[in-house]
């Protein structure tokens, strides 16, 4: 939930970021742009704080007990894009104005309240990078832990094609792996690309909010499945007991 509430938060101020950037007043532009960056890391943060949860799910299903668990992971999911975001403030109150971003073919120009500062930008691309790529494996263990599942369950697996597929196709959006798209988008192929990350990326959010219903009625509607819950439930809020 709280990677939907970021990518709404990120929906939000990147939208009206054009609009504002054409207005005389300097001061909203700004207070846009520092939103619109610190919903970015805050969206980047819980992508990888998911997969981390992910990990902790289906790698280390036993003996985990990590106390006060939801609030660590708010502080740091919440916390960590704040810190970020004061510190470059406080370096450089300019990094955050209107920009002017040229299009691919350089013919056309589009301003938008965002950072002036390269350095920023290229931390921006570090940090999506590293969380990408350790998602990536994250969902590559998935898919490895799930075809072992159905190898122990060989009279089941054709029925259970679709459903798995189903699965690892939400986990991929609750990743944020279809942000991988990003580095498609230079060379030769920038427009399909940038076509391809629009419209997945912005239709994320309902994906996941999907894909979280109908893993909970799958759920509700598959016999002794409450253990399963409720492992999953201690394990979030640091039920030692369990």
């Amino acid at each position: 939930m709280n990677l939907v509430i970021a990518l709404i938060m990120l929906n939000i101020h990147f939208l009206p970021s054009e609009p504002v950037a054409s207005l005389p007043n300097t001061g909203l532009c700004v207070y846009l742009a520092v939103l619109l960056h610190y919903s970015l890391l805050a969206t980047f943060t819980w992508m990888a704080i998911e997969g981390f949860h992910l990990y902790m799910m289906l790698v280390r299903v036993f003996n985990i007990y990590i106390k006060r668990y939801l609030v660590k992971l708010g502080l740091v999911g919440w916390g960590l894009p704040a810190v970020v975001v004061i510190v470059i403030v406080i370096a450089d109150k300019d990094v955050y104005q209107k920009v002017t971003l040229m299009s691919a073919n350089s013919t056309t120009a589009t301003e938008m309240c965002y950072l002036k500062s390269e350095e920023v930008q290229i931390f921006n691309m570090c940090f999506f990078g590293l969380v990408w790529f350790f998602n990536l494996i994250i969902l590559g263990m998935t898919c490895k832990v799930i075809t072992s599942l159905r190898n122990d369950q060989a009279s089941d697996r054709k029925s259970q094609v679709r459903k798995d597929i189903c699965t690892i196709l939400g986990i991929t959006c609750l990743l944020g792996i279809t942000w991988g798209l990003v580095f498609f988008s230079f060379g030769h192929l920038p427009t399909p690309a940038l076509y391809l990350f629009c419209i997945l990326n912005s239709l994320q959010g309902f994906f996941i909010s999907l894909w979280i219903y109908v893993s909970k009625w799958r759920a509700s509607q598959t016999p002794g499945n409450d253990s399963q819950v409720t492992r999953s439930t201690d394990m979030q809020t640091g039920d030692p007991s369990k």
